[in-house]
């Protein structure tokens, strides 16, 4: 995979304003404020009827896929960071691994409500909800 480009950077929290396209973001690695690298962007979840981006779904944990779940974290967290090449959350590796954790196909079972996953999700890391 390519890495991302200046010009294929979406909203973030350091306001980058230009958008990125979601096949680009997928694969891209997440580090937390230390500078770690603790999994990839599996995925983005897209709320069809708001035009939302409802999570970024985190992978790591796995082997070859097996035994792997995914971690919704809001899409506010995370952070581009050029020099990186990935995204920066402020979130530590265990502050993730507590967090409530689906299997891929569970993050849109349901609209992605399955035991009001986003309503967990937002809660969990303490960001204001976004959606009506």
């Amino acid at each position: 995979m390519r890495g991302i480009l200046k010009e294929d950077i979406m909203t973030t929290s350091s306001g980058h304003t230009t958008a990125i396209l979601a096949s680009k973001v997928k694969g891209t690695t997440v580090y937390n404020d230390a500078g770690d690298k603790i999994g990839t962007v599996e995925d983005v979840v897209l709320d069809k009827t708001s035009n939302r981006i409802m999570f970024a779904a985190l992978g790591f944990g796995g082997v070859l896929g097996i035994g792997e779940k995914y971690y919704p974290i809001p899409w506010s967290l995370l952070d581009y960071s050029e020099a990186k090449g990935g995204y920066v959350v402020p979130l530590s590796k265990e502050r993730i691994q507590n967090a409530p954790a689906y299997d891929l196909k569970d993050l849109t079972k349901h609209d992605g409500s399955l035991g009001s996953i986003r309503e967990k999700t937002y809660s969990y890391y303490k960001v204001s909800r976004d959606w009506n």
